[in-house]
C-alpha cells in the first residue's frame, strides 16, 4: 500500500498539470478563438477606422471578393508558392536528413547549422537575402566572376525572377524545419531492417525506396502539412524582400489583407478575406492530411 505522502504528492502534481492545461486553454481562447469570431463578425460589416460606427452589410464583402482581381492574383501566387516551396523544402529536407543521419560530432554540428534558417527571424532573413539579390550583391558577383552571366541580373525587379527569388528564400527557411522532422524519423528506423535488406541483396537505392520512404511516411504527413500552412499565411519574409512587387507579382494573400485593412482602411473587407484564407488553409490542410494518412496505411 502506498504511503499517504505519496497520494498527496500525486494530487499536487495533477493539480499543477490541470492549472497549466487551464492556462493554455484560456490563452488559446483569448488570443485565437475570440479574435477569429471578432473577425468573422467584422466581415459582415463595413467597418472602417475613419468612421464612428459600422453597419451590417450581409455578404456584400464576400460578393465583392468574387470580382477582386488583386485578390485572385494574390491567391494564385500564394497557392503556387505553397505547392512549389513545400515540394522543394521536403525533398531537400529528406536529402539533408539522410546525409546527416550519423552519430559523429561533426554531423551533430551540421544538424545545428541545418536548422538555423528556421530559428532566424523572418525579417532578418528578408533583409539578408535582399542584400544578396541586389544587382551589386553576392549572387550577381559570383555569377559574373564565374562567367555564368554577362551582366548583373535584376532578381527582384522582374516579376518572374522576383517570384523565383521569393520561392528560393522561403524554401531555404523551411528546409531547416523539414530536415529536423525527417532526421527524427530516420533515427527511429530500426537498423535491423537495413541489415536484413542488405543480406537479401538490396542495393542502397532499393533500401531507400522500400524502407526509408515507407518508414518516414508519418513524418512526411507532418512536414508537408505544416509547410503548406506556413506558406499560405506567409507575410514577413515577402514584405521585407519585395514588398509584394514588382507590380504585385509577389503579393501574398496575407499581405493583401494587411494592405486592405491598414492602407485602404477597409477592416470589414479585410476580415472577409481573412476568413476566406482561414477556410482555404483549413480545407487544404485537412485534404492533404487525409490523403497522406491513407498513403501511410497503403504503405
Amino acid at each position: 500500500m502506498k504511503p499517504l505522502s505519496h497520494w498527496f504528492r500525486d494530487s499536487s502534481q495533477d493539480l499543477g498539470l490541470r492549472l497549466i492545461a487551464a492556462l493554455g486553454l484560456l490563452l488559446y481562447l483569448v488570443f485565437i478563438v475570440v479574435p477569429v469570431f471578432m473577425s468573422l463578425r467584422s466581415s459582415f460589416t463595413d467597418e472602417n477606422p475613419l468612421k464612428s460606427g459600422s453597419d451590417y452589410i450581409g455578404f456584400a464583402n464576400y460578393s465583392e471578393m468574387l470580382h477582386d482581381s488583386q485578390l485572385r492574383s494574390s491567391v494564385g501566387f500564394t497557392l503556387a508558392l505553397a505547392v512549389g516551396v513545400t515540394l522543394v523544402a521536403n525533398v531537400v529536407g529528406l536529402a539533408f536528413a539522410t546525409l546527416l543521419d550519423r552519430t559523429e560530432l561533426s554531423y551533430r554540428v551540421l544538424r545545428t547549422i541545418a536548422f538555423l534558417p528556421q530559428v532566424i527571424s523572418g525579417v532578418i532573413v528578408g533583409f539578408v537575402w535582399k542584400t544578396i539579390f541586389t544587382e551589386d550583391g553576392l549572387l550577381n558577383d559570383v555569377l559574373t566572376r564565374l562567367h555564368l552571366a554577362d551582366q548583373p541580373v535584376d532578381w527582384l525587379g522582374k516579376p518572374h525572377l522576383a517570384q523565383l527569388s521569393v520561392g528560393i528564400v522561403v524554401a531555404w527557411v523551411l528546409s531547416g524545419f523539414t530536415t529536423v522532422v525527417y532526421l527524427a524519423a530516420l533515427q527511429n528506423i530500426p537498423r535491423e531492417l537495413y541489415d536484413a535488406g542488405s543480406i537479401d541483396g538490396a542495393n542502397s537505392r532499393q533500401l531507400f525506396r522500400m524502407i526509408t520512404l515507407r518508414m518516414v511516411a508519418p513524418a512526411t504527413t507532418i512536414s508537408v502539412t505544416i509547410s503548406l500552412i506556413t506558406v499560405l499565411k506567409l507575410y514577413d519574409i515577402i514584405t521585407v524582400l519585395t514588398s509584394g512587387g514588382p507590380a504585385n507579382a509577389t503579393q501574398s494573400t496575407a499581405q493583401y489583407i494587411v494592405k486592405t485593412a491598414f492602407t485602404s482602411d477597409r477592416f470589414g473587407y479585410a476580415s472577409a478575406i481573412a476568413m476566406f484564407l482561414l477556410a482555404l488553409s483549413a480545407v487544404i490542410a485537412l485534404s492533404v492530411t487525409s490523403i497522406l494518412r491513407r498513403r501511410e496505411i497503403d504503405l
